[in-house]
């Protein structure tokens, strides 16, 4: 069995999105801001409306695992923009930005080992804090994917990009 430090550094790891897929940073190096608010081709929501998912989502799991007064959003409206929502640079460049702090505060978590992976979160249904920080990886990683392939289909990747 792996040890505490072990674990936590691959948790960062995850957090980070190193491993066996590219990372956010990458999957967004680039992207022309006049797609932004482009809706993905058969899909129902933009470019700038996916990373603001992530980054609600990140935050609601890092508000969860932290704030003993966390109350659940709403589904959908909690975790998505509103339908039509269009982002200006600017707050395509702070949807980033947020998503990287809070993504910063969830490594320090994971690295204090007086932050317990297996304590149950008492204001949750028997989650433990070792849960909430795969489930935000897993979805990190699930989204990132998702927009990676959404370059390739709108046509996004700079020219000459490989693979």
């Amino acid at each position: 069995m792996p040890s505490e430090t072990n674990v936590r550094s691959h948790l960062v790891k995850l957090l980070r999105g190193e491993g066996a897929h590219m990372s956010l940073a990458e999957a967004v190096e680039d992207f022309p801001m006049s797609s932004i608010n482009t809706v993905i081709p058969n899909g129902s929501y933009t470019p700038w409306q996916l990373l603001e998912h992530i980054r609600l989502a990140q935050h609601d799991i890092l508000d969860f695992m932290s704030n003993p007064d966390y109350e659940e959003p709403e589904w959908p409206a909690g975790y998505w923009p509103a339908s039509g929502t269009q982002a200006t640079p600017e707050e395509w460049e702070q949807t980033l930005s947020d998503i990287s702090d809070d993504n910063q505060e969830l490594q320090k978590l994971a690295e204090d080992p007086g932050f317990d992976l297996d304590e149950t979160i008492d204001w949750g249904d028997g989650q433990t804090r070792f849960r909430e920080f795969l489930i935000v990886a897993d979805h990190n990683a699930y989204h990132t994917g998702e927009f990676a392939i959404l370059r390739q289909v709108m046509g996004t990747w700079p020219a000459g990009r490989e693979g």
